[in-house]
């Protein structure tokens, strides 16, 4: 199989296994996305190579020749866990004796400390002086999004594929859903790994609020598939929502609430594990929370000393008011 720059569908193998990460592994369609682009990379990289004939030394001026045309570290970092990870998923099917990709590092990025709002700019955030109430349905659903999303330090794409109870029905079973009674969030993250997450009483009180109103969102008269069934967060055609719809409605509450910054979802994450750190100076705690594979990623946020996870949460974080 010859390797063409002008190809706009990838080698059916490289297709097949973006097909697998949608299917089987329920990867997000923006990572999806980026895993497109970096394969298409490497076969410009290359034209008229065979796919099963790249060796480490094309990885390496691939690599290379993109650093030079200005792309960063995080970029070439992922463009080379992209092909790692086509490679090992192909490589026994292909008959290839190695993965190409397997030893080659990319440029290391600097480590800069994650954009983080404030205690008091998350409190107004969440408060919203000088709003109403959130009383209708979208704003009831908004306020319980942001809500779980500071309280439990969850990722966007995890917030998104929330269900409100564990669903379980014909082809459809729940990856990551809520608990109430047990005032908790269930969560399967990057790659794969499901950890417990507690949630705050004020994330309870507006997921119940939220709960109470969400059928007012549900397409009327209409059969539902069992994703829309299950779904915590409707968008407002009745279908799980987007993380898109996510972003742009918590950029419009920090305007109208008057914040000076640009706050992204990921923002609110960075300031959960910020103000754990601050409070209750427990890493393992925030690393665990997080869901981070390795500690060095959660250190981004500051060097501390180790307690217990269940006890720093309860103890530290502002909105917490968890009943023992």
């Amino acid at each position: 199989m010859r390797l063409g720059p002008a190809m706009h569908a990838l080698p059916e193998p490289m297709e097949q296994w973006l097909a697998h990460l949608r299917a089987n592994r329920r990867y997000s369609p923006h990572t999806l996305a980026g895993y497109r682009q970096d394969l298409r990379h490497l076969l410009e990289c290359h034209p008229g190579t065979a796919l099963d004939s790249l060796a480490e030394s094309h990885i390496r001026h691939a690599i290379a020749r993109m650093h030079g045309q200005g792309l960063k570290p995080r970029s070439l970092a992922r463009a080379l866990a992209a092909w790692r990870g086509f490679f090992q998923w192909w490589a026994p099917a292909a008959g290839l004796a190695a993965n190409p990709a397997a030893g080659v590092r990319a440029p290391k990025a600097p480590r800069g400390l994650p954009k983080a709002l404030s205690v008091e700019q998350a409190q107004v955030l969440l408060d919203r002086p000088g709003l109403p109430e959130p009383r209708g349905a979208i704003d009831c659903r908004d306020q319980a999004m942001f809500e779980v999303l500071y309280s439990s330090g969850l990722r966007l794409a995890e917030l998104v594929s929330l269900d409100w109870r564990y669903s379980r029905q014909g082809g459809y079973e729940s990856q990551s859903w809520i608990q109430l009674p047990e005032q908790e969030a269930i969560v399967k993250g990057k790659g794969n790994k499901t950890r417990s997450v507690p949630l705050g009483g004020k994330a309870i009180a507006a997921i119940e609020r939220w709960l109470a109103l969400r059928h007012q969102l549900l397409s009327g008269g209409q059969a539902q598939d069992a994703d829309t069934a299950a779904a915590l967060f409707l968008g407002a055609r009745g279908k799980r929502i987007s993380p898109r719809v996510v972003q742009l409605q918590l950029n419009r509450l920090a305007a109208l609430v008057g914040l000076p910054v640009h706050v992204h979802p990921h923002s609110l994450r960075h300031s959960f594990a910020s103000h754990m750190l601050q409070s209750a100076q427990d890493l393992r705690a925030v690393q665990e929370l997080l869901g981070h594979a390795n500690i060095s990623t959660t250190q981004i946020y500051t060097r501390l000393d180790f307690q217990h996870l269940a006890q720093a949460y309860d103890q530290a974080h502002p909105r917490a008011t968890r009943k023992r």
